[in-house]
């Protein structure tokens, strides 16, 4: 048996079990899928997405962690006739024009350093021009729906791997948790060095420093239009700060799998959380939106940045977009696919602020109170398909006596108000100055 372990091969798209720690720190060995494998100093390593679970938690494995007697070998694919007649790997689509020739099985080392070759190439063909400093642009890329927009390219074997091992963002490292398509020569650094106030990327400790003594920005470029206490919103125009934007973009894209990043930044418009020390305004997080919107929506990308996670800051962000919306006398919903921790996090919000409203209806007469559907929209800029959905998942609508009715239970009621007591961080209406402004008015942005 430990003979036939040695001599087989273990190559991409074999299912294995592996080995790793669950949350409490207990052995596991979940189904997982070989995507990549490198020789490092003479041993071999292997980069494995588990089957059941989030990208985030692909990784690099040595062999030591592989359960060798239950391998399973890719399946070969079935050869469909193309056009012209000849065989062919599968039906063409526009996201698989460049592999056409060739099925996942069949993808050699050469072949995956050509693709990469490819990718790398295309992102670096055009340089955009910036008032800020243009050696910083970013490669230029067809625009689809958005800077970030649905990711159409799960398949793809090299935005499948993450490819940046580690991030310092002032005094923060970050361990990305997705593909970002920085240029190639980062990506084999142990430690990518970003600007925490223009975000512009560099390749050591040395160039960072020698870039903070001629960067003169302590705050994200653009408008501060909310502050209260050390927490303040800045809104960054996609056109006018392109570089920025475009460096944004690529951070958030390391924590963001369900979107593709594209490079026209001009139609968005940016609005960047951040915490105030002596230092300067720190990122905390961002949402996007685009200026114009044929299908309401008041946020295209959204991302807290992981060491600010879990802690009401998403929320607040969230609660941010809403605010503007009710500004704009606009009802708003985020842009889909969401992720999962996007959508956890809208459902608590929805969740949260339907509540509100609901407990604090006050009887008429002795009757019991009334409200609308509409009249929830209306109140908190949550467009009615997301109120009805909530109530939904809340099981609140009931059918009684020809009419719906909602029925709040003990439970709700005081589950809603253990999770109001945690809620700190809320935004204050009155420390917001902001002015919508008509893009339809402005020609191209």
């Amino acid at each position: 048996a430990t003979l036939w372990m040695w001599c087989v091969e273990i190559v991409e798209g074999c299912r294995l079990p592996v080995l790793r720690k669950n949350q409490e720190n207990e052995d596991e060995w979940p189904l997982a899928e070989i995507l990549s494998v490198k020789d490092t100093l003479g041993r071999k390593l292997y980069y494995v997405h588990y089957v059941d679970f989030n990208k985030r938690l692909d990784e690099w494995v040595t062999p030591d962690r592989l359960d060798i007697k239950k391998l399973q070998f890719p399946k070969k694919e079935a050869k469909t006739p193309t056009k012209n007649g000849l065989p062919g790997s599968r039906p063409s689509s526009p996201d698989r024009d460049v592999v056409r020739e060739a099925t996942l099985d069949t993808v050699t080392c050469k072949y995956m350093t050509l693709r990469i070759c490819f990718v790398i190439c295309s992102l670096n063909s055009t340089r955009h021009q910036d008032s800020q400093d243009s050696s910083d642009g970013i490669p230029s890329a067809p625009r689809m729906t958005g800077s970030l927009v649905s990711d159409r390219s799960h398949d793809d074997i090299v935005t499948r791997m993450k490819n940046i091992d580690c991030i310092e963002l002032g005094r923060h490292r970050l361990k990305p948790w997705y593909f970002s398509p920085y240029p190639q020569e980062l990506t084999s650094l142990p430690v990518l060095y970003l600007c925490e106030f223009c975000l512009k990327y560099l390749k050591s400790l040395k160039c960072l420093q020698r870039h903070l003594t001629k960067c003169n920005l302590r705050h994200p470029p653009g408008n501060e239009i909310y502050r209260k206490g050390t927490i303040s919103f800045f809104e960054i125009d996609g056109r006018k700060n392109k570089t920025y934007s475009q460096n944004l973009c690529l951070l958030a894209k390391c924590f963001l799998d369900h979107k593709t990043l594209y490079y026209d930044t001009d139609p968005f418009l940016f609005y960047v959380m951040t915490e105030y020390d002596s230092k300067g305004f720190h990122i905390v997080g961002y949402f996007s939106k685009e200026k114009e919107s044929t299908e309401d929506y008041n946020v295209a990308c959204i991302l807290t940045l992981p060491p600010y996670q879990r802690r009401g800051y998403g929320k607040l962000l969230i609660e941010f977009s809403y605010e503007l919306s009710k500004v704009e006398g606009k009802t708003g919903t985020p842009e889909k696919p969401l992720s999962d921790l996007g959508l956890l996090s809208y459902r608590s919000y929805w969740s949260q602020t339907i509540l509100e409203i609901l407990m604090e209806l006050k009887s008429d007469n002795g009757e019991r109170p009334q409200i609308t559907i509409n009249e929830i929209s209306e109140i908190t800029s949550v467009k009615k398909e997301d109120v009805i959905s909530t109530l939904q998942y809340l099981n609140l609508i009931n059918y009684y006596k020809g009419q719906y009715i909602l029925t709040l239970s003990e439970d709700i009621v005081e589950g809603h108000e253990r999770a109001m007591q945690k809620r700190h961080l809320r935004i204050d209406p009155k420390c917001l100055h902001f002015t919508p402004k008509d893009w339809s008015k402005r020609g191209k942005w």
